[in-house]
């Protein structure tokens, strides 16, 4: 059977961190998807089509990796993509209680195991929302995201 992982988030952007995950999670599983979810509570930065374009070339090379979006349920899309596990970074306790509370509630609902990976240290301070909000006031977020010259509000 096909071990599928869905890998969700808004990816606003997709940071070194994120990758990450990836390339830890990428032995385990047959296929991974990046599933750029959209999240009711945020307003993005960067368009869905430049965030699904930065992470395709990112992993252009890589035939496990499979990159698409969703507007429904997390667990709804694992259904949908037949993702029997969810990956989730953890950079820090604050990180581990909040995940925690999600696979434990998607794991009562639909019986979906999440993975959690502990990012390398010489990216764990990297945070989407500060790298957006560097990126919002002109600052230059090359350290921090791959390939952001593809990123466009």
């Amino acid at each position: 059977m096909k071990k599928t992982a869905l890998f969700p988030g808004s990816f606003d952007p997709f940071t070194k961190g994120h990758e990450s995950v990836i390339k830890k999670a990428l032995p385990l599983f047959d296929e991974i998807v990046i599933g750029i979810g959209f999240n009711t509570t945020k307003i993005p930065h960067f368009s869905l089509d430049s965030r699904i374009n930065q992470i395709e070339s990112i992993y252009a090379n890589e035939p496990k990796i499979v990159v698409n979006s969703f507007q429904k349920l997390t667990i709804d899309f694992c259904k949908e993509i037949n993702a029997t596990f969810i990956l989730r970074g953890l950079r820090d306790t604050k990180d581990f209680e909040y995940e925690k509370a999600i696979a434990q509630m998607n794991q009562q609902l639909a019986e979906i195991e999440t993975v959690f990976f502990i990012t390398d240290p010489v990216v764990s301070a990297i945070s989407a929302t500060i790298v957006r909000e560097i990126s919002k006031n002109g600052g230059i977020i090359d350290q921090f995201v791959t390939n952001s010259h593809l990123l466009v509000s």
